[in-house]
């Protein structure tokens, strides 16, 4: 017959598991307040995000199966998206009452983020609904379970038969689950009385309760087997929550024998505190890390500052400058947080930068875009000087009119990529349909064939001359040859080009001198023939107007949608003059220090 065991007895026996648990919950209490800031260095900071990208998160979060678990992340995406998205409306001049799509490009995005929203919100609901129920079910389970207790606590029988009674209460009480929050301590306080209140009456046999101590000693064995194992996860953060957990369940079981009470409680603490010496070490390179960030960050601030405030005053260098901001962007997002206090405000003062550069170059291609508009104009009124002058039959006159509008149009800079070819089209048409109605008419003085004819013998008989040694008989040739080329008059339109390159290219063959008397005049009229140093500086000058002439069709082209390649050719031609220009810099100073 197993003997009794006094009350009294059992009470010494029988550890203080409130007192044990309020000192565990206390370690736990302070660790999770001494590092919650530095947990919440683990939400993601949504800023740089663009919106399709929130989107791309939020429908991810929502297909995941642990998506009720993080509403919080679910708010953050929410937030940063329309944070976003009213800032990219205020920059694009888009208001909430913009009555269409083509009115506000952003509505199609918007309302597919709100839907997404609004499916997770309600699938939120319901399951919180269906959390509180649960909860209030297992507060039903537990307050039956206490009834239970109490009524074999206050029941005549003896108590110690009841053990095995005690013991399934005991599992069912641990099985039930959570409740809700408002009820937690007034239940757990009123189990533990009744618990203490068993064990203070129970006149339980000795092999029972050894039986109880040896099961409530396995199970502890087996938290700090869970424990010591967490200490080797790598996932430092992972393992503190999971640590948390095994407290709790260890709160949930009953005293060990009194010769193993402190050893399984010190094995299971000293388990606790390598986990949480690995978490502050953790946390403390974060630290480090977010420091060192904040210095990297602080010099992109820097470097996109400096680019912001430069001045630019072409289309080449602002493409320039947006290439080197948008690898600096780039630059950024690889760099993880700064310190908590300071993310934000570098942040501010980044996305301050990024906004001042391009506000300025927005205010460039606005110049631009009005320059665009002025030229347009200025073509507008060629081509109606032109058609109204196409139907003319003054021949001589309404062509040398028509030379000087075509001169005029090629000084014209850039219009509008989307008009320029209509533009074009249109004054080429007034200007071939006169020509074509003046070639058709040649006659007399307007033998425009005949002209031709002359010209091409001219060209002829420059091809035919062999210089000789006599430099100045090879000089009169060559204005006799002028002369009589200037003295021809108009050849057909479509003609004209043809032959003036084939007279211009035997006379450059022929005559050496010839570039200095070209357009007129010869070196007799008081001209000197050019000098080597004269041919170099109109090179150089060629080489700068052309320079303007591709910069402004950069500007031409930047109007205008998948015209990449265009301003790359462009700018390459832009570095390739550029770099014959300070070839032609150091011909002409060495050509000055020949005359010298």
């Amino acid at each position: 017959m197993s003997e009794n065991i006094n009350p009294e007895e059992i009470r010494k026996d029988t550890p203080d598991v409130e007192n044990q648990g309020a000192e565990v919950a206390g370690k736990v209490a302070d660790s999770i307040v001494e590092t919650v800031g530095e947990v919440a260095e683990k939400v993601e900071n949504y800023a740089d995000k663009t919106l399709s990208e929130l989107s791309d998160m939020f429908v991810q979060l929502k297909d995941s199966a642990d998506r009720m678990s993080r509403s919080k992340e679910a708010e953050s995406i929410k937030s940063a998206f329309y944070k976003l998205l009213g800032r990219l409306k205020g920059e694009s001049g888009v208001s909430d009452e913009s009555a269409s799509s083509q009115d506000n490009p952003f509505e199609a995005v918007e309302q597919n983020f709100k839907a997404l929203y609004a499916d997770y919100k309600k699938e939120r609901a319901e399951f919180n609904k269906e959390q509180d129920a649960r909860r209030e079910e297992n507060l039903a389970k537990k307050q039956a379970i206490i009834e239970e207790l109490k009524a074999l606590v206050e029941g005549q029988e003896d108590v110690s038969a009841q053990f095995p009674v005690f013991r399934e209460l005991q599992n069912r009480w641990r099985e039930a689950g959570p409740v809700p929050a408002t009820a937690f301590r007034n239940i757990n306080d009123t189990y533990q009385f009744y618990v203490e209140k068993f064990y203070d009456m129970v006149k339980i046999n000795r092999d029972l309760r050894d039986l109880d101590f040896r099961k409530n000693l396995e199970a502890k064995e087996a938290f700090c087997e869970a424990a010591e194992k967490l200490a080797e996860n790598e996932n430092v953060v992972s393992a503190f929550h999971e640590l948390q957990k095994l407290h709790e369940q260890w709160k949930e079981y009953g005293p060990v024998a009194k010769e193993y009470r402190e050893d399984i409680w010190n094995r299971f603490k000293a388990a606790t505190a390598v986990i949480n010496k690995r978490y502050q070490a953790h946390f403390e390179g974060l630290k480090e890390q977010q420091a060192d960030n904040l210095v990297k960050k602080t010099e992109l601030c820097e470097k996109t500052e400096e680019i912001a405030a430069r001045e630019i005053t072409n289309t080449a260098g602002w493409n320039a400058a947006s290439r080197e901001i948008e690898e600096i962007q780039a630059a950024w997002r690889r760099i993880g947080y700064a310190t908590k206090k300071d993310n934000q405000k570098i942040y501010d003062r980044f996305r301050a930068a990024c906004d001042a550069f391009f506000s300025r170059k927005r205010e460039f291609y606005s110049g631009i875009k009005d320059s665009m508009s002025e030229n347009m104009e200025k073509k507008l009124a060629l081509i109606e000087q032109a058609e109204a002058l196409k139907t003319s039959t003054e021949w001589k006159k309404a062509t040398d009119q028509f030379i000087a509008l075509q001169k005029q149009w090629k000084e014209i800079g850039a219009v509008p990529r989307k008009k320029s070819e209509a533009l074009w089209k249109r004054f080429r048409a007034a200007c071939d349909e006169f020509f074509a109605a003046r070639d058709a008419n040649a006659g007399g003085e307007n033998d425009f064939y005949g002209n031709l004819r002359a010209k091409r013998k001219v060209v002829e008989d420059v091809q035919a001359y062999e210089p000789g040694a006599d430099a100045a008989a090879d000089e009169e040739a060559m204005r006799t040859f002028q002369e009589r080329w200037s003295a021809i008059g108009h050849v057909p339109f479509k003609e004209k080009d043809a032959v003036n390159r084939a007279y211009r290219d035997a006379m450059q063959e022929k005559f050496p001198s010839f570039g200095a008397s070209r357009g007129g005049g010869s070196t007799h009229a008081g001209r000197a023939p050019r000098s080597p140093k004269d041919a170099l500086i109109e090179k150089y000058n060629t080489l700068q107007q052309n320079i303007i002439t591709y910069e402004n069709n950069i500007g031409f082209f930047s109007a205008s949608k998948n015209s990449e390649p265009l301003i790359r050719q462009m700018e390459e031609r832009i570095a390739q003059a550029k770099a014959e220009l300070k070839e032609l810099e150091e011909q002409i100073r060495k050509a000055e220090e020949g005359e010298a």
